[in-house]
């Protein structure tokens, strides 16, 4: 965990107009900032900053939140990684907090700056190397696209990487995996007679290589190990180089290899991705989902290709939303998207990626492949082996529509289905009784609060009314009392993230932007909304008072609510 206080610290150092205006150019609109939406194609601006409550909103999309929301957003990082790249930026530095460990100070940036000039050397080596451009040449890649991607050489040769570092011996440059001592304690480098592919995070910075064998060889793809810098279960190669088009068609091509993903970048499909040697993972998934509705896996044609996105199947179920989709192409056996699109160009393969098959057949064929639904028995394992899938997903839309298949293709009943499959837990609660209170005074009070973050201290939480905006209330309340100092909504709304009351406090301060609340005005307003509210209570209890008397009589009331009786009618009349 990062200190909370660290996080509020960081938000009050990072101005969210200069953060945003660095990715999306900003253009001044009134007190606010808008510019046309990152996160979705639009052609009117409808994504706007407010410099004073800190926090970005899409009128378009529904996009929001604060510095930390937006880098996440827009850089695909994980929260924790998104307060590193922030506190970077600030010149802060992370502390350690129950088991969270920073990285030493400086640490990070020399390995980086170490495989930058790595990078730099393979480069200029592809220059100078026949047999590299020949091999680039021989598989149509372009200067142009070998530009893109930093695509290098490494060539044949123990210790080449001495040239580039006089201090071959640093222990930078074995924590970076760029060479590897044997038990004798002898150094080599890790990359020899190897095209070499970096691979880059969100930030730009290179983690890790990739080298693909230029002649015959084995291995044919030699990647960097796992190092402070590079978890490949968490990145995805061509991420950076392919965010425009990501935006743009709103779908994530997943692939198996790198040269897949620059093969189909070189003949016009930028939005393409590869998992780096190993299978995808749920972060992989939900790093993509982030950006974009829709994810495509392609995978080669064979028995190694359908295995592979099974696997990306199963890692994929947990992250889905019912406003999300997956889906799969499988080539011909002979083919993998690199050897398909060269063959049968740009518009087979948008045509194969637009027809891909729905995740729901995928499972549902795959399933039926192991089962002989023409026995009981194989009947039965159709529902034992969908039961762990369908326990993964959380969406109750395509749940719901593949037990209803799985009842078709194995003749139980639907409500057997979810029996066996112990899916009853996920059926809906059914909707909230209507509430008879003043949700229109709880909608204000939520208004005025997120404008003024502190004044939620000052609510009466006992008086509150039974509006849909209760819980909200009352948990500013409880955030504000408990930390006095908190003065900016973006403080505020990272305390709420992943609380059930997030997404009621994001519509209200959206609606900030909208109907902006006059500065000299709001404390008055709220001081009446107070009253107000007072109000509402009492003319509730009066009215439950009279109720009782009309029916007991005035000598059946209490001589304590006999007094506050009177007290509530002296009052009314005092008011009117």
């Amino acid at each position: 965990m990062i200190p909370e206080s660290f996080i509020q610290d960081l938000l009050a150092r990072t101005d969210i107009v200069d953060l945003v205006d660095s990715y999306v150019p900003l253009k001044k609109a009134g007190a606010n900032y808008a510019a046309c939406c990152p996160f979705h194609n639009e052609k009117s601006p409808s994504f706007t900053v407010s410099p004073t409550k800190q926090f970005y909103h899409c009128f378009g999309c529904g996009a929001h939140g604060t510095a930390i929301g937006f880098v996440m957003e827009y850089q695909g990082l994980g929260f924790i990684d998104a307060v590193k790249d922030l506190a970077t930026r600030a010149g802060m530095q992370v502390p350690e907090s129950d088991g969270f460990k920073a990285e030493p100070a400086g640490r990070t940036r020399n390995l980086v700056e170490v495989m930058a000039r790595a990078a730099a050397w393979y480069k200029e080596q592809l220059k100078r190397s026949p047999k590299a451009i020949e091999y680039c040449k021989k598989r149509g890649l372009t200067g142009e696209v070998a530009a893109r991607f930093g695509l290098g050489y490494a060539p044949d040769g123990w210790q080449n990487l001495q040239a580039v570092f006089p201090d071959y011996q640093a222990e930078e440059l074995k924590v970076a995996g760029l060479v590897i001592e044997n038990d004798a304690g002898r150094r080599y480098d890790r990359f020899r007679d190897r095209l070499m592919i970096p691979i880059v995070n969100p930030k730009g910075d290179i983690i890790a290589f990739g080298g693909r064998i230029i002649d015959q060889g084995e291995p044919k793809y030699l990647n960097s190990p796992e190092t402070p810098l590079f978890e490949k279960g968490r990145e995805l190669f061509g991420l950076p180089q392919a965010r425009q088009a990501l935006r743009e068609t709103d779908t994530a091509i997943v692939t198996e290899g790198y040269m897949d993903v620059i093969a189909l970048a070189q003949n016009g499909v930028g939005n393409a991705v590869a998992t780096l040697g190993t299978a995808t993972t749920p972060t992989h998934v939900q790093k993509l989902l982030r950006q974009v509705d829709r994810i495509v896996f392609c995978f080669d044609g064979d028995a190694a290709g359908r295995k592979a996105a099974w696997r990306a199947l199963e890692n994929a179920l947990e992250a889905l939303a019912d406003n999300k989709r997956i889906g799969f192409v499988f080539l011909p056996p002979e083919h993998d998207p690199d050897s398909f699109i060269r063959e049968n160009g740009k518009t087979a393969f948008d045509r194969a990626v637009a027809e891909a098959m729905p995740l729901s057949d995928f499972l549902l064929r795959e399933l039926a492949r192991r089962c002989d639904l023409t026995s009981s028995e194989g009947k039965a394992q159709l529902i034992y082996e969908a039961k762990p899938l369908l326990l993964k997903l959380p969406t109750p839309l395509l749940r719901l529509q593949l037990v209803k298949r799985l009842a078709e293709a194995s003749g139980f009943a639907q409500e057997e289905v979810e029996r066996l499959c112990e899916l009853r837990a996920f059926r809906p609660a059914p909707p909230p009784k209507a509430r008879r209170a003043a949700p229109s005074l709880a909608r204000n009070l939520l208004r005025l609060v997120l404008h003024r973050p502190r004044r939620a201290a000052a609510l009466p939480v006992d008086l509150l009314p039974d509006a849909p905006e209760h819980a909200a209330l009352v948990r500013l309340h409880a955030i504000a009392s408990a930390d006095p100092g908190m003065v900016s909504y973006a403080q505020l709304r990272e305390r709420l993230r992943g609380l059930p009351e997030e997404g009621a406090i994001e519509t209200a301060a959206a609606e900030l932007l909208a109907l902006p609340l006059d500065e000299s005005e709001s404390e008055a307003e709220f001081t009446d909304a107070l009253h107000k509210l007072g109000e509402a209570v009492a003319q509730r209890a009066l009215a439950e008072l009279q109720g009782k008397a009309q029916r007991l009589g005035v000598a059946g009331l209490t001589p304590e609510e006999k007094q506050a009786y009177l007290d509530l009618l002296s009052r009314r009349g005092n008011d009117s």
